[in-house]
């Protein structure tokens, strides 16, 4: 039987402060990272949700060992080479619901002579692995099929460093590259368009020898392989895709005002408030500092009723790419109209995301016109629901489900909502903290 959660009534106006989880992409490659190094690392605030527990299982059977307390974990990792896994004929690694974990891993496994086959959930199965296997055959790694889940990778003891250049804007196919590129002989250059930096911060604080260079559009990096990576030591620092939910429900609803400690603030993921300011959003970072390569802040957020249509700059989407459905409800709120384009990545990720942005959408009342790749949002400032909506069947995606409690809580309406336990792969708390507001 589907778990589901009923909203019949609007969020009253509140003034609050919380915290929120660990960043999950951040957490998740800590995970990679650390399980490199021969050494112990510790992180503290991992996020503890069901995609980081896929990895600490996934590094447990490549022959890391991990322990989990209650405000930290520990990683032992099995160094650069895989001479301690268990003798099973084959291996198999379930990267469950998360694309991020899927990708990336797969970058461990260059060196690895032995077939070792990566599996996951409905929803990542349904989703393009050829930015990843593409590049990894250029190393020499072999798969008996490379756009789908499950594939087979094969690896070679000697990989030698390849040339590539990455169109997407795809910070896991660039991840995956640099992880495969410690591994290999010589240097491996990548010219990669702008997207997501954690893995070149974290390669500069572990010392791994990384040279980049920025231009407008992309980056050129060049990594030599190496022999070992140091442990890492890491206190994650909250995750501002995780924000945008409380960010937004707190900028429609009147007379509100929410602090949220912590954050990370890294400029190519800071898309969402730069949009936000656009459309006139009353948004501050505060206590501003910076921890390992990392910027991180307190964000304050007061609401707002002036809010405004915008053309949003295309050259804002990787920094915000996983927050488009929650910008998308204030277009709906804004006075005017809003357009989004070149987001066909939206369809890549848990749910087609473009596609469900449209149908809430409808559900709302509100005008849209959506292609595969752009949304034109017609905004009404003085949209009050007083209907029955019942939102289903989004592939167990998080991020539509917590659209749609936002939605909820600031349009009004008579709310079912299916597949709650679906915030348990990025955001086990949402609700939790939802509740605190609240109260």
């Amino acid at each position: 039987m589907k778990k589901f959660i009923r909203i019949n009534k609007k969020i009253k106006s509140f003034s609050k402060k919380i915290n929120v989880e660990g960043d999950k992409s951040l957490s998740i490659r800590w995970v990679i990272l650390s399980s490199l190094s021969k050494k112990k690392s510790i992180a503290y605030n991992l996020l503890k949700s069901e995609d980081v527990f896929s990895a600490l299982d996934c590094v447990k059977i490549l022959g890391s060992k991990v322990k989990i307390y209650k405000n930290k974990c520990e990683i032992t990792g099995n160094g650069l080479n895989f001479k301690n896994l268990k003798n099973k004929r084959k291996l198999i690694l379930d990267a469950g619901n998360s694309g991020t974990l899927g990708r990336i891993i797969l970058g461990l496994l260059i060196n690895s002579k032995r077939k070792i086959k990566l599996i996951g959930d409905k929803s990542l199965s349904k989703r393009d692995f050829s930015r990843v296997t593409l590049p990894l055959k250029k190393f020499g790694a072999r798969f008996n099929k490379y756009k789908k889940l499950p594939i087979e990778m094969e690896g070679l003891e000697n990989p030698k460093g390849i040339n590539y250049l990455e169109k997407k804007g795809s910070a896991q196919c660039k991840t995956t590259i640099m992880l495969a590129a410690i591994k290999s002989k010589g240097i491996t250059k990548i010219k990669a368009k702008k997207s997501r930096d954690h893995t070149e911060l974290l390669f500069k604080h572990l010392n791994i020898p990384i040279k980049i260079k920025k231009f407008r559009n992309y980056d050129h990096i060049s990594i030599s392989g190496i022999k070992e990576v140091k442990p890492l030591n890491y206190k994650i620092p909250g995750d501002i895709s995780s924000c945008a939910f409380f960010i937004v429900l707190t900028l429609l609803t009147k007379n509100s005002q929410l602090l949220i400690k912590n954050i990370n603030i890294n400029p190519s993921r800071t898309g969402i408030i730069k949009i936000l300011k656009m459309m006139g959003a009353k948004i501050k970072f505060q206590n501003q500092k910076t921890y390992k390569g990392e910027k991180i802040s307190d964000i304050f957020i007061k609401s707002t009723t002036n809010l405004k249509g915008i053309n949003c700059p295309v050259n804002y989407n990787s920094s915000a790419i996983d927050e488009f459905l929650v910008i998308f409800l204030v277009a709906a709120k804004s006075k005017g109209i809003s357009y989004f384009k070149n987001l066909s990545e939206l369809n890549q990720k848990e749910s087609p995301r473009l596609i469900w942005a449209s149908k809430i959408l409808n559900l709302l009342g509100i005008k849209n016109v959506t292609t595969k790749s752009s949304i034109k949002i017609y905004g009404n400032p003085n949209l009050n629901l007083n209907k029955k909506i019942i939102v289903k069947n989004f592939l167990k995606d998080h991020r539509v489900f917590m659209m749609s409690v936002v939605a909820a809580l600031t349009f009004g309406g008579e709310w079912k909502i299916h597949d709650y336990d679906s915030v348990k792969t990025s955001f086990p708390k949402f609700l939790k903290i939802l509740k605190k507001i609240k109260a």
